[in-house]
């Protein structure tokens, strides 16, 4: 399967150029011109990698990082204009893996994207937490070995809490994580998904062992 790369960068001549390189080495690339497209993007393609332009409309390339952060341990790299020490430093600390100067050499991009998801191992990418295990891949989740079938927003919210386990996710950072949307306080949308999902993965629902309420604060996996 191939790795899907996103590259969000207002400038079509330089999406263009990076496309062309990463489609040459066998990657799938998405598009977006804006920083709001690239997170609806990332959430409903679910890329491998992502190459941020700093300079964006509508969230920049810094904002966007540190949006990305909260949903997803990808690989991020910057791509910037601006190679002052204190930009770098700024990026790297949102939660940018590396970070790139313009003018560039796309090899060099490519290069580093490699580089990245060697080191994030993102091949066959397995999430386990105690006895269910996720293929990011095929989107199949195993428990204790026997299949178990869910919806795509099922999926979503799963392989969200599954990357960061005992990490207490917000319904709002969940319901964003997933949608790409602006979550309304008064939405119990994401409340009905976790009740679903923990009749499919819990013996006892209404003690649930995975999927915990902490309450105030929101919900986290557990073994």
């Amino acid at each position: 399967m191939k790795e899907t790369i996103l590259i969000a960068e207002d400038d079509a001549d330089i999406r263009d150029l990076l496309r062309l390189y990463l489609e040459s080495e066998g990657f799938s690339v998405v598009e977006a011109r804006d920083g709001e497209e690239a997170m609806r993007k990332a959430n409903s393609t679910a890329p491998d990698l992502a190459i941020l332009d700093v300079m964006m409309p509508r969230m920049n390339g810094l904002e966007l990082t540190k949006a990305l952060r909260r949903v997803s341990a990808i690989p991020i790299l910057i791509l910037s204009a601006r190679s002052t020490d204190n930009d770098k430093i700024l990026g790297l600390n949102l939660g940018a893996d590396d970070y790139i100067a313009k003018p560039f050499n796309p090899m060099e991009v490519v290069a580093r994207v490699k580089a990245q998801l060697r080191r994030a191992g993102r091949g066959g990418d397995l999430l386990t937490v105690g006895d269910l295990t996720l293929d990011v891949a095929r989107c199949e989740l195993r428990r204790g070995g026997e299949p178990i079938p869910l919806t795509p927003t099922e999926y979503k919210i799963l392989a969200l809490l599954m990357r960061s386990p005992g990490r207490i996710f917000t319904k709002a950072q969940l319901y964003e994580g997933v949608s790409g949307e602006y979550f309304e306080s008064s939405d119990n949308t994401m409340m009905v998904h976790i009740s679903k999902l923990r009749e499919k993965l819990e013996e006892d629902p209404r003690n649930p062992r995975h999927i915990i309420t902490i309450r105030g604060l929101g919900y986290k996996i557990e073994a």
